[in-house]
């Protein structure tokens, strides 16, 4: 009985593996964090299981490390988007040129925008 609740526990975690890595794939990231909560779960009951076996755990060790590789990957990708936010925001802020001797001058660029508010 102990067996089977603990071969039931890793089906279920085997699902949800393969749903975190569909909503990686699709840049769910609400998605992820409402399945990471369900995923710690599953991880604790199954930790708490005596009767488990090695081989039954290859098949979702397999699938956590893919899994880890694409957040990863995910997270290398919000990295250089928000350093390029980054250089972009300082471009639009200044101008840098080099004279005929090869001196950087930095201009100012930043305009105030004025939005008026009506009724």
């Amino acid at each position: 009985m102990a067996h089977e609740a603990s071969l039931s526990l890793i089906r279920e975690l085997d699902e949800l593996l393969d749903r975190e890595r569909r909503a990686l794939v699709e840049g769910d990231l609400e998605l992820l964090g409402r399945l990471l909560v369900h995923k710690e779960g599953l991880i604790g009951r199954i930790n708490g299981c005596d009767s488990l076996e090695r081989s039954s755990l290859q098949g979702v060790h397999d699938k956590v490390s893919r899994n880890q590789a694409l957040l990863n990957s995910a997270m290398e990708g919000i990295r250089a988007v928000a350093d390029r936010m980054a250089t972009l925001r300082r471009v639009r802020r200044s101008l840098e040129t080099y004279d005929r001797s090869g001196r950087k001058t930095r201009f100012g660029t930043e305009t105030r925008s004025s939005v008026e508010k009506r009724a």
